[in-house]
């Protein structure tokens, strides 16, 4: 029965919030799904690039020439790519609630102002519309401030992840002849 509750709670606030509550839970949802998955990949993913690409520089014999250095450059970049794959779109959904958020608050002054036009005596409208105004830049703001932090925390983890292959797989000074 508690999910029966809980799904009335969820319902009456996305009734109070208006639809972009609803479009703020989407990129919410695929926000973490993007953090979830790239925790999910340092955890198992990456140990098993790290070990195939100190396995591929291991089994050169050459590892000082120009031609070892290039190679060793790609390897890295590989890993690099894999590391911070989806990144980007973290950052960019970050980044977009707050300004949906920002879309809800004028949708709901929009509503307030409507009430005003009509009359203006209609108290229930207004709040209303006001609660439409300030619910969805909350859940907003709580939605960027969660994914901003785990973003930080994975931007790190992986720089520091891809400093560690580079220093793993070692160069030999060139040698000359």
């Amino acid at each position: 029965m508690w999910e029966v509750e809980a799904f009335a709670v969820v319902r009456g606030f996305i009734e109070q919030g208006g639809d972009v509550l609803l479009v703020i839970a989407f990129v919410t949802a695929v926000m973490w799904t993007l953090i979830l998955e790239r925790m999910w990949y340092f955890r198992t993913g990456f140990r098993h690039d790290f070990a195939q690409a100190q396995a591929l520089w291991d089994a050169r014999t050459d590892h000082s020439s120009w031609n070892s250095r290039q190679i060793r450059r790609v390897i890295v970049s590989d890993v690099r790519v894999e590391l911070f794959w989806g990144m980007g779109m973290i950052g960019t959904l970050v980044a977009l609630c707050p300004m949906l958020g920002l879309l809800g608050t004028v949708t709901g002054m929009i509503e307030v102002f409507d009430v005003m036009a009509a009359g203006g005596g209609n108290t229930r409208g207004m709040a209303a519309g006001v609660s439409k105004a300030t619910l969805p830049t909350m859940a907003g703001m709580v939605a960027a401030i969660s994914g901003m932090l785990f973003h930080v925390q994975l931007e790190r983890f992986a720089e520091s992840a891809a400093n560690r292959v580079s220093d793993n797989l070692e160069m030999f000074p060139e040698q000359s002849s």
